[in-house]
């Protein structure tokens, strides 16, 4: 990473740190640099017009007052290709069309040279055809979490089984190889786990979903997180 990408860095890590601010430790073990490469970045931020301030006493750090202004969504070369490269590799993976419409947006607004440099790098990572395709009812899957919907499925179970059932969706998760719908069921009168490439089809009602405590699905792996 060149320094002006660094400093862009630094500054949009403070500002998502908010009041807690970043020690340069931090900062240095994020990007990989020394703590003093840190400071003199930080100097040279605040040199700009950055409002950048030291917080003192143990644990302190640099915080970025809050009153600065949040300027325009941009993405380095480096980071559209890495967006790309992960989109590329999970086509399946839930709001994935959102996702691409969404890094489509950022390149549409990255000067001519950026674009230019985005489309270079670009062309230089290779990636292999994903095993997993989107299932054709991934849209419909999608809505019912966004917008809290109680759906309609036709789902084929491991033994080819296929079943029509109501489904309350709680979340979306991969806790191994495929993605999966948790979701209560109308039908079992409990929770259930479904795999959203085994629904065959499916229709979003205008019934609200009630709320389900995560917790009913049992306890997620302990590497597992939510996406931030």
């Amino acid at each position: 990473m060149n320094r002006t990408d660094r400093l862009h860095a630094v500054s949009e890590e403070l500002r998502r740190a908010g009041r807690r601010g970043r020690t340069a430790q931090r900062l240095a073990e994020w990007l990989e640099v020394s703590p003093r490469t840190i400071k003199r970045d930080v100097a040279a931020l605040q040199r700009a017009g950055v409002p950048i301030w030291a917080s003192a006493g143990p644990g302190g750090g640099y915080v970025l007052d809050a009153a600065a202004s949040l300027p325009p969504v941009n993405l380095t070369p480096a980071q559209a290709v890495a967006v790309a490269v992960a989109l590329a590799g999970a086509p399946d993976a839930p709001f994935a069309v959102d996702a691409r419409a969404g890094l489509e947006k950022i390149l549409d607004v990255l000067g001519p040279g950026a674009r230019a440099d985005a489309e270079r790098l670009g062309a230089r990572v290779w990636v292999r055809e994903p095993e997993h395709q989107r299932p054709p009812a991934a849209a419909a899957v999608e809505e019912a979490v966004l917008r809290r919907r109680v759906l309609a499925i036709r789902y084929r179970s491991g033994s080819g089984e296929v079943t029509r059932r109501r489904v309350e969706p709680v979340f979306l998760a991969r806790p191994g190889a495929h993605w999966m719908l948790a979701a209560w069921c109308r039908e079992r009168q409990a929770p259930r786990w479904f795999r959203w490439d085994r629904i065959e089809a499916a229709n979003l009602t205008t019934e609200a979903a009630p709320d389900h405590d995560p917790a009913i699905f049992g306890t997620p792996p302990e590497d597992a997180r939510t996406v931030r």
